[in-house]
């Protein structure tokens, strides 16, 4: 009995390209690629994933392993398609970064500031608390299903070896920035109405009794009622948000 083991060699290359696009993108995504995440963890899950796409799509790779040139070429073009997928969900967390700044600001906590565990950088208290309740929703309404739709669709919009449509690619980022900078400002609309008319009324409080110390009276108030509105509108806060994170995901699977 002869054992054939030809195919190796190509079945090896294939797994790692598929693992490149995938490792790529579990890399950037919201979640699973933060820092506080475990190294182990992410490559666990990368493999896994790779290991269950590959047989669905290792008829996507064509392979010639007599000349690796192809081959590397091919490598990082998984490499950059992974990286496109990762930062569109990635840049469309950056509305609750928006609306973490302005709602701070507004409440007159904009100067206090904490290490966001998920990237490992300072930032707003608010925008880390806003950030850490979207992450858990989004995994408690099954959206990361979504992620891997866009994984398995990704075969059929971005195939293996084709040319990536720069000016298509181009218009998705600059569209998810865009709308992420607006669904910010639509989260923080409450909050800057809020500090519109409360500030106008420490003004005309100050023009009113001149003797008063308004900061040490305005400041306290400010993050107590900012706090209130917080609580009363963090629901349909993050139910807006969690409809703009899955118009862009069902962008990148359209045919999930």
């Amino acid at each position: 009995m002869r054992v054939e083991l030809a195919y190796l060699p190509v079945l090896a290359a294939t797994f790692m390209l598929v693992f490149a696009r995938i490792g790529t993108m579990v890399m950037l995504l919201p979640g699973l690629g933060e820092m506080s995440m475990p190294v182990r963890v992410r490559l666990t899950i990368a493999l896994v994933l790779s290991a269950v796409f590959m047989p669905l799509h290792r008829n996507s790779y064509n392979l010639d392993l007599r000349d690796f040139g192809p081959v590397l070429l091919m490598l990082g073009h998984e490499v950059l398609i992974g990286a496109i997928l990762g930062l569109v969900a990635r840049l469309s967390m950056s509305a609750l970064q928006v609306a973490g700044a302005v709602v701070a600001q507004q409440m007159g906590l904009g100067f206090v500031t904490a290490v966001d565990p998920a990237q490992g950088q300072q930032n707003v208290i608010v925008g880390n608390f806003l950030s850490m309740l979207a992450l858990a929703l989004i995994f408690a309404t099954d959206l990361h299903y979504l992620v891997i739709a866009a994984l398995n669709d990704s075969y059929r919009i971005f195939a293996p070896g084709t040319a990536i449509l720069v000016g298509d690619v181009a218009k998705l980022m600059t569209d998810t920035v865009g709308g992420a900078f607006k669904v910010g400002i639509q989260l923080a609309a409450p909050f800057l109405i809020f500090g519109l008319l409360f500030n106008l009324g420490l003004g005309v409080l100050s023009r009113l009794m001149p003797q008063m110390q308004v900061f040490f009276i305005g400041m306290p108030l400010s993050i107590l009622l900012g706090l209130l509105i917080l609580l009363v509108v963090v629901g349909a806060m993050m139910s807006t948000f969690l409809e703009f994170l899955a118009g862009i995901l069902r962008q990148i699977a359209p045919y999930s």
